[in-house]
């Protein structure tokens, strides 16, 4: 196998739920090429993501979808210098699609592979282009994922707190369920939160206890259910449904700061970072900014097209290890429930 040249793209691919993505990378982060096949609307049809659909639209999507993305990126599949792909966490089958794909692409032209963690993508993607990631906190929240990480450098994580139940995207889409709105719901909510009265019904926020810095998003779900029985002609009112989403939106969002600043005061550090799905949320990117405005924080946001999944963070973040001189053995398994933190576990 051929060393990593360090100018050379690198080719990384991204299956780990339902969107396939594709993305050619020049270090130390110039995008030539970035795709994503998304499976939404197949979805949308059973209300959430179904493993074996996601994983048979994988095969068929991703061989396209990467003879695209170097035919964009006006690279050769020769000069190419390392293929990565997203190996956990996610859906078993996914990862399978994808981790395999790479690795056969890798064997074929003898240069390394190398197995990348998904939430580290995500954690890195604020800061896409940059040599170096500064020690910062970073809210890393998704439809699967909401945690607070301390960012020492790339590839060495403390996790401060994490969900212990429903994540918080995870939350906006089954309240959106709930309340009869499309797949994906969490987009929706946000839709019509902004139309609505944020103060109008006040909803459950857990583990706000002093220092507590994990998330816990299913009994908002749980009050929203027995509220909507109480009050089952409410969605049927535009303003009515419009109030219920910004009130919900507000209790998700006041958490989520309210933690975020807790942990970056503990940290004693002044930079923060948001990543993941719902840090395209319209409420959840001005509260930030008003937060880190007032306490003269610096933050770091993700350009939208990098907050949902994507290839292009996953090769940014396999530039950062192959410049350590890190690589994965062909024979490496995914790991469906690998988990990204402590300061000795590099991803």
């Amino acid at each position: 196998m051929k060393p990593f040249d360090m100018h050379s793209p690198v080719l990384a691919i991204e299956s780990s739920c339902d969107e396939t993505a594709a993305a050619i990378l020049r270090p130390p982060g110039v995008i030539l090429s970035s795709l994503v096949a998304s499976q939404a609307e197949e979805h949308a049809r059973f209300g959430g993501v179904v493993p074996e659909v996601a994983s048979r639209n994988h095969l068929m999507a991703v061989d396209p979808l990467v003879r695209r993305a170097l035919q964009l990126g006006g690279v050769a599949p020769y000069n190419l210098g390392a293929v990565a792909a997203t190996s956990g966490p996610g859906l078993a089958p996914a990862l399978l699609v994808g981790a395999s794909y790479a690795k056969g692409f890798a064997l074929a032209l003898g240069i390394p592979y190398l197995a990348l963690n998904h939430l580290e993508g995500h954690l890195l993607s604020p800061f896409m282009g940059e040599e170096e990631i500064p020690h910062h906190i970073a809210l890393l929240v998704s439809g699967g994922h909401t945690q607070l990480t301390e960012v020492w450098k790339a590839g060495s994580y403390d996790v401060l707190g994490r969900t212990l139940d429903d994540a918080a995207g995870e939350a906006f889409d089954k309240v959106a369920k709930l309340l009869g709105l499309p797949y994906p719901g969490g987009v929706e909510i946000d839709r019509l939160a902004s139309q609505g009265d944020p103060s109008r019904y006040n909803f459950p926020r857990a583990l706000m206890e002093r220092g507590n810095l994990d998330f816990s998003f299913s009994g908002l779900k749980t009050s929203v259910r027995y509220f909507l029985e109480k009050n089952p002609a409410l969605t049927q009112s535009s303003q009515g449904l419009a109030d219920l989403c910004a009130s919900v939106r507000h209790a998700i969002v006041g958490v989520l700061l309210e933690k975020t600043a807790r942990a970056v005061e503990v940290s004693g550090l002044s930079q923060v970072a948001v990543s993941g799905g719902v840090a395209a949320n319209q409420a959840l990117r001005a509260g930030l900014q008003e937060l880190c405005s007032v306490k003269g924080w610096r933050l770091y946001l993700p350009t939208p097209e990098l907050t949902t999944d994507n290839a292009a963070m996953m090769a940014f973040a396999a530039m950062h290890h192959l410049r350590m001189g890190k690589s994965s053995p062909l024979g490496l398994e995914i790991s469906p429930q690998w988990r990204v933190g402590g300061v000795a576990e590099t991803v």
